[in-house]
């Protein structure tokens, strides 16, 4: 059998109204182009610790246009194979006035997609999502999916990446069954993206991402005394090189627009390649990721995209935090310039996603906010210590456990839905993930822009039965009135503004979309379920939608315009 010089990939990454990034890992040393219509584009490949990439950009092109491509390496056609028994794919640049439709969705793990994995996972809605497409054309397709975060698991290993991990280093000794290095990144990487179902749909549709902790670890960056603890460890300085490294290779490289990439120091190295040989930025990518680490000002992993009448910010809620404990922050001062400089009106709908939710439900709010004021000292130094075991052991480091930060977001989606910052949109949503449940939250306002919460997640990874129970608890239960008190009784101001929960919690493995129309912004979540005990071919099945309409220009929805909920199959507790 002959092995393809194809290793992953191809993955259709930034794409506007004229140009279409596509990215792709070979087996070596290479060209790669890409072929549409009567035009082709290339490019040489650049090597990091012995793996291969390139990003072909295709340029030119007519806005609006559907292109069938096919890929070739060194003249050798690899892409699509010919016995793939999936729809071409293609390169569909951005209508202008279109409407945007948009995917979203967090917390995916890699296993396989068996009885034993769907059982213990649950049904991959990713790839249940990617069926769908493949059988039903007439399906709209997306402009984008956003994954908001856990993408893969450098910490929570599969039997599979732990078989490769066996086959190159003692796995009794430290990381164990974590991840060390970049070549386990690039295979984790590989475990993630080359299910054939998936692989097709990623080689199609245009996909943006931004990391959460498991991209790293669990609760990287949740305080200064995780980020010390972690520092005294023998392996962590490996692990968060290669992760931010391989995170740049695979995943961030595509944010980039044309421009952007210019820009981008990194890639000035490849792109600016004179030699005959293949670039090897391995010594090069590594001190950048050393670096951004050390000082997170000095890299923005954030991106912002307009589309037509809707903008589009992915907020970095993980590398940019400060954890100096007298400037504690979930954004550092660069980064919060830099999103206060976006978060402007004059769009129909403003998306801010964030891996993080920025409204959580209230319960965890209060119990969040209370924990970081403890663990600050609020209580003194016992209660600290306490606290701080307390906030590792359950995860509670989401916006609310950084108060400072969450209070000056809040103000600026207030400003904005008020018109304070340019002509206020219908508008201001927060698209997130990472609780491993999915709900609708907004904001208790008579007049102005609808400020929603919208969470999708896991879209494979749900929680035990009883700790779904336990987080229903926490989030809506007693929680609620008896955090609000803790939360005083640690000095904590209330927040600047009420909310409430419009929709959920359920618990599938869940996609979730969104679409601009005319009455408002439409938003549905889709799960994957498998029939008669067909394992490799579950159908797709909606869970539930939400219609978050505008408001008259007196402050009030228009009459039935509301947060309307025509369909609901939620899985509860």
């Amino acid at each position: 059998m002959t092995t393809s010089p194809l290793v992953l990939g191809p993955m259709m990454r930034y794409v506007d109204e004229t140009s279409a990034s596509i990215w792709v890992e070979t087996r070596g040393d290479s060209r790669v182009s890409v072929r549409a219509g009567d035009r082709s584009w290339e490019a040489r490949t650049f090597a990091v610790h012995g793996h291969h990439y390139a990003l072909v950009e295709a340029d030119g092109m007519e806005p609006g246009s559907v292109l069938p491509y096919t890929l070739d390496i060194d003249g050798e056609q690899v892409w699509p194979a010919p016995d793939s028994g999936f729809p071409p794919p293609v390169i569909a640049t951005l209508k202008p006035g279109k409407p945007l439709r948009l995917a979203f969705g967090s917390c995916r793990t890699s296993v396989p997609h068996d009885a034993t994995g769907n059982r213990t996972h649950g049904v991959d809605s990713l790839r249940a999502y990617a069926l769908a497409m493949a059988s039903d054309t007439d399906l709209p397709w997306p402009d984008l999916v956003a994954f908001l975060g856990d993408q893969v698991y450098a910490d929570l290993t599969s039997e599979q990446m732990q078989e490769f991990i066996r086959a190159r280093r003692d796995i009794e000794a430290p990381p164990g069954e974590e991840l060390k290095d970049y070549e386990e990144y690039a295979h984790l990487y590989n475990l993630a993206w080359s299910d054939p179902a998936n692989r097709w749909l990623l080689s199609t549709l245009p996909s943006a991402m931004i990391f959460d902790d498991h991209d790293i670890r669990d609760d990287w960056n949740a305080s200064l005394s995780w980020k010390q603890k972690m520092e005294a460890t023998s392996w962590w300085h490996g692990r968060i090189v290669s992760g931010l490294a391989s995170y740049w290779v695979y995943q961030h490289l595509g944010n980039l627009s044309p421009q952007e990439r210019r820009d981008d120091a990194v890639w000035q190295l490849i792109a600016g390649h004179r030699s005959e040989a293949e670039p090897d930025v391995s010594a090069e990518l590594d001190s950048f990721a050393e670096r951004a680490d050390r000082d997170p000002e000095s890299y923005r992993w954030s991106f912002c995209r307009d589309f037509g009448d809707t903008r589009l910010i992915v907020v970095d809620s993980r590398a940019a935090r400060n954890l100096a404990p007298e400037r504690r922050a979930l954004l550092d001062d660069a980064e919060m310039a830099w999103l206060d400089g976006r978060m402007r009106g004059g769009f129909r709908h403003l998306l801010v996603a964030t891996s993080l939710p920025f409204l959580l439900p209230m319960g965890l709010h209060h119990v969040e906010s209370w924990n970081e004021a403890v663990s600050e000292g609020a209580w003194g130094e016992r209660p600290a210590r306490a606290g701080e075991k307390l906030r590792q052991a359950v995860d509670l480091e989401h916006w609310a456990a950084f108060q400072k930060s969450f209070r000056q977001v809040a103000l600026m989606a207030a400003e904005v839905a008020d018109g304070k910052r340019g002509p206020s949109p219908e508008t201001v949503t927060f698209l997130s993930g990472d609780v491993h449940f999915s709900y609708v939250a907004e904001v208790v306002r008579s007049s102005g822009s609808r400020i929603v919460q919208a969470v999708c997640s896991p879209i494979r990874n749900p929680l035990p039965r009883l700790m779904r129970y336990f987080g229903a608890v926490m989030a809506y239960g007693l929680a609620s009135p008896v955090g609000a008190l803790v939360a005083r009784s640690a000095r904590v101001p209330d927040p600047p503004f009420r909310w409430k929960r419009v929709e959920g919690p359920w618990f599938n493995n869940n996609l979730a979309s969104l679409e601009v129309v005319p009455e408002g912004l439409k938003l549905w979540w889709q799960t994957g379920v498998v029939d008669a005990g067909d394992e490799l071919h579950p159908r797709l099945e909606q869970v539930a939608s939400v219609t978050v309409a505008s408001r008259e220009k007196g402050g009030r929805p228009p009459a039935g315009r509301g947060l309307d909920r025509p369909h609901r199959r939620a899985e509860q507790t």
